[in-house]
């Protein structure tokens, strides 16, 4: 077993390091506080070619591979988890769906200017009754001669505000045994009918734009129509799996940001005349904090390395965006426990950290449903 980095993975981290603590950082704060989607530095973002990391050069992208990407995200989140869930929702969900599904036309249509950089897209798959039960979609696709009309309601989708494409899971029809099919399909944010407000106030992510969507008789070109349309439950299951690899790459991001903040402080902070990181009672705490770090990364490697290498990876997508995402959480919380009462303030970030790990144990998948996902593949039933 090699756990090193390649060469070209070495320099996508020192890049993105690079970029994320002199760019985002210093932003962070201001991203939070006035729950701002940072336009210009996605602009910024796409101008390095990290929107296209994982896709090929034809269509616009850096031809990198998986964990390329989870560093990539990783070294975002660790500067702002805002940044961070917004980019990797861009990619994971608003751009791969249409990578592994898509028609070559497409991705030349609507791959290329995502994986360039020069658009955003979303994924609109949650719904008010349709949360952990996907299945339960309501919003429904109807063919009409060459048009598909979508009527329904999203809520909680990242990125739609600024999105110029949206893809959409819809019921078309029904199945032999009776049960709904469930499709995907590509709907420009433009398009007449389609209505998406972001009147949200959130505990965290706060800057990560997250909105809800209205699609009144809303008419597209069966063309639109994402991948097989008997397959559409099993694809959007495949995204969430390359899409989990992201989330627990974030939560690996917020949890290291959170030993770096912890450890610095420890340091400088003297009680009873020497530095606490002296105790071993803080010692303790960060040793463990550093350890599960390490452990939720080696997860996330290895996962990413699994969907590299087209090997099944979907227990392993599940072991780390749950171990990782509820490290985050600890980490954040023992970072504050450990800055004592100015962990509390806003000032010192942890924080916020503590309120953007909270979003990754619910989003993707709860961890409640990773929890199940992980039983199912040890054959549980």
């Amino acid at each position: 077993m090699n756990f090193e980095l390649t060469k070209e993975q070495e320099m996508i981290q020192k890049m993105v390091r690079d970029f994320a603590q002199s760019v985002i950082k210093p932003r962070a704060i201001e991203i939070d506080t006035n729950a701002a989607f940072p336009t210009d530095i996605f602009e910024q973002i796409g101008e390095l070619g990290l929107m296209g990391i994982p896709f090929p050069e034809k269509f616009g992208g850096s031809d990198g591979d998986t964990i390329s990407y989870a560093i990539a995200v990783e070294e975002i989140g660790k500067a702002c988890g805002s940044t961070g869930l917004s980019y990797a929702a861009n990619v994971s969900l608003g751009a791969s769906p249409i990578f592994y599904f898509g028609t070559d036309a497409q991705k030349e249509t609507y791959l290329k200017p995502l994986a360039e950089g020069k658009a955003l897209g979303a994924f609109g798959l949650t719904e008010p009754n349709a949360g952990s039960d996907a299945g339960g979609t309501k919003t429904t696709a109807v063919l009409d001669n060459d048009d598909y009309i979508i009527n329904g309601e999203k809520c909680f989708i990242t990125n739609a505000s600024f999105a110029e494409t949206i893809i959409v899971t819809a019921v078309t029809g029904k199945n032999e045994q009776g049960k709904n099919i469930i499709s995907a399909i590509i709907v420009p944010a433009d398009s007449k009918g389609l209505a998406i407000t972001s009147n949200y106030d959130k505990m965290g992510v706060r800057g990560s734009d997250t909105a809800e969507i209205v699609l009144n008789n809303v008419r597209v070109p069966k063309e639109n129509l994402l991948g097989d349309p008997q397959k559409g439950f099993k694809q959007f299951l495949h995204t969430l799996d390359g899409g989990r690899i992201s989330i627990a790459s974030l939560g690996v991001g917020i949890a290291q940001a959170s030993l770096d903040k912890a450890l610095i402080y420890a340091k400088e902070r003297s009680q009873f005349g020497k530095p606490i990181s002296s105790f071993q009672a803080i010692q303790f705490k960060l040793a463990d904090m550093a350890m599960e770090i390490e452990l939720a990364r080696n997860m996330v490697y290895k996962a990413a390395w699994l969907k590299d290498n087209d090997k099944p990876f979907s227990k392993e997508a599940a072991y780390a965006k749950l171990f990782a995402t509820e490290t985050a959480f600890r980490a954040a919380n023992e970072a504050i426990q450990i800055h004592g009462g100015y962990g509390y303030m806003r000032e010192y970030e942890v924080e916020r950290y503590l309120r953007d790990a909270k979003l990754l144990e619910i989003g993707e998948g709860t961890s409640e449903v990773q929890r199940l996902v992980i039983a199912r593949q040890l054959g549980c039933k």
